[in-house]
């Protein structure tokens, strides 16, 4: 079976520092499933279906047999299980996502040994933005078409006004 990571994240919206991550990525995996995590109790700005077809839009350009995009709703550990992936990847901007992710990474270890968390540090020019700073951002007429793909830049606009 070829080496599979899950890389599971609320993606709202998709920004440039995912796509790189995906792309670092695929550096190390066979293949990485973006999988969109379905929280009923978090507000977003885009359904679970507009993350997906974003993300599949922004994804376009890699090997289809490499990067696939889906969606779960259920501990992460158990969807890796699921779809055999042997890895769980995330991203690191700072001090304050490493502790966050310390501690998942703890606990899906304690519910599934046989799952790693692996992670890697944020590209320099990515390492400040975040879903939440995109959107602020956004909100206010910025322009952010250097921190998104086109398709959620112009879905942002839409949404936003």
């Amino acid at each position: 079976m070829a080496d599979c990571a899950i890389y599971p994240g609320s993606f709202d919206p998709p920004t440039l520092g995912h796509l790189s991550l995906v792309e670092r990525g695929l550096v190390v995996f066979d293949k990485i499933i973006v999988a969109v995590a379905v929280n009923p109790h978090k507000a977003t700005l885009f359904t679970v279906e507009e993350r997906i077809e974003l993300l599949k839009e922004s994804v376009s350009g890699f090997p289809t047999a490499r990067v696939e995009v889906d969606s779960f709703q259920s501990l992460t550990v158990d969807y890796a299980r699921l779809r055999g992936a042997r890895a769980i990847l995330r991203g690191l901007r700072a001090t304050a996502d490493f502790e966050y992710e310390f501690q998942l990474a703890m606990v899906n270890r304690h519910l599934c040994p046989d799952v790693q968390s692996v992670f890697m540090m944020a590209d320099y020019q990515w390492f400040y933005i975040s879903s939440s700073t995109v959107k602020e951002a956004a909100s206010f007429g910025a322009n952010i078409d250097d921190l998104v793909p086109p398709a959620v830049s112009k879905r942002l606009r839409q949404k936003l006004g």
